[in-house]
């Protein structure tokens, strides 16, 4: 896909956000060019492995075409985030105010989508983007080389170990075929509310202010930060919406995560190692890193690998794969957002 310069009526300028990224998104690590092509070279033969054993672990996607990954750097993916960003937000985002104020906004837009993209680009270590061209998916070979590096840790292992998260998200995709375009849907109709949302948030903003503020001082685990701010913002509907994005999103991390780690020593012999030092590294960084993690929600995100993780592992344990496996028949075996921590109220629910 290549994105439309003029932004075809979207409030964001993802040309501008690609250009901004690319030039603003960090050099990868050194590496001697041989060392470097080889990498590519396993990074594009590791995934059809790596999906085979997906299958075999999960029992979904038999007879499925097995399509190669794509290996990119840094601008690539960036490159590619914007177009499916582009894609996933077309017709859903606000149209753009027409005439030269229009373009002005879409421009600074573009250039604040091109900032978060610039961030993301030198730590993503793959992708699987179900909306652009059909399906892609990507491993970033710098930020894997870097991560791997850091970690201290067997390459081929840590290449295989990336691979099996991605090629999870991918079966997810192509094994269950409402997937895609449940998800798009509803992120649609999330993002289709924003603009009724900010002026209902406006018209209530001392209530709002009030209740982050009780939010603030809760010590009983109620959630705070970008992602309880967002919820106090929005409308009764559009919170509905949004739980079900966020119990979608924990439920596929969590699974990709778990079969990660449950496919075993045989094929990632240093697994437990990696895992330890890998959630090690995600709780890490310095300040300023930090502080960017939580203003864009990274650290949120931390926290749904974990519990979605728990959440498949209970499942597994009580029902088999194939009891888990349940949750892929209709957006109505879905877990609810309370029913990620709480699975064996799924259980009951599902599978009476």
């Amino acid at each position: 896909m290549e994105i439309k310069r003029d932004g075809a009526g979207s409030p964001v300028d993802w040309a501008l956000a690609v250009s901004t990224g690319q030039r603003l998104v960090r050099g990868g690590p050194n590496v001697p060019i041989a060392e470097a092509e080889a990498a590519v070279r396993e990074l594009r033969e590791i995934t059809d492995v790596a999906e085979g054993h997906v299958r075999l672990q999960t029992g979904l996607g038999a007879g499925l075409p097995l399509p190669p990954g794509e290996v990119v750097d840094r601008p690539g993916w960036i490159k590619a985030a914007a177009e499916g960003l582009a894609v996933l937000t077309e017709g859903a985002l606000p149209r753009a105010y027409s005439g030269p104020l229009g373009s002005v906004m879409a421009g600074s837009a573009g250039v604040q989508a091109g900032m978060v993209l610039a961030f993301l680009g030198s730590r993503v270590l793959g992708q699987y983007d179900p909306f652009n061209d059909g399906g892609r998916l990507l491993l970033v070979a710098p930020n894997i080389i870097g991560a791997q590096r850091a970690l201290d840790v067997p390459a081929r292992d840590f290449r295989m170990w990336v691979a099996l998260h991605e090629c999870t998200h991918r079966l997810q995709f192509t094994a269950v075929p409402w997937l895609r375009e449940y998800f798009a849907g509803e992120v649609k109709k999330f993002l289709s509310g924003m603009d009724d949302t900010a002026a209902s948030a406006l018209n209530r903003l001392p209530e709002v202010i009030k209740q982050a503020r009780r939010r603030s001082l809760d010590n009983s685990g109620t959630s705070t930060g970008p992602v309880a701010l967002m919820e106090l913002l929005q409308s009764a509907e559009q919170r509905e919406t949004f739980d079900r994005l966020i119990s979608l999103s924990t439920l596929l991390e969590g699974h990709a995560d778990f079969v990660m780690d449950d496919v075993g020593p045989a094929v990632v012999p240093t697994v437990d190692v990696i895992r330890r030092r890998f959630t090690e590294r995600r709780r890490g960084g310095g300040l300023l890193d930090r502080v960017l993690r939580t203003l864009l929600g990274v650290d949120a995100k931390v926290k749904q690998y974990a519990a979605g993780a728990a959440f498949t592992k209970h499942i597994v344990d009580a029902a088999g794969m194939d009891g888990f496996n349940t949750v892929w028949t209709s957006p109505e075996t879905l877990p609810r957002r309370a029913e990620i921590t709480d699975p064996e109220a799924w259980l009951r629910r599902v599978r009476p």
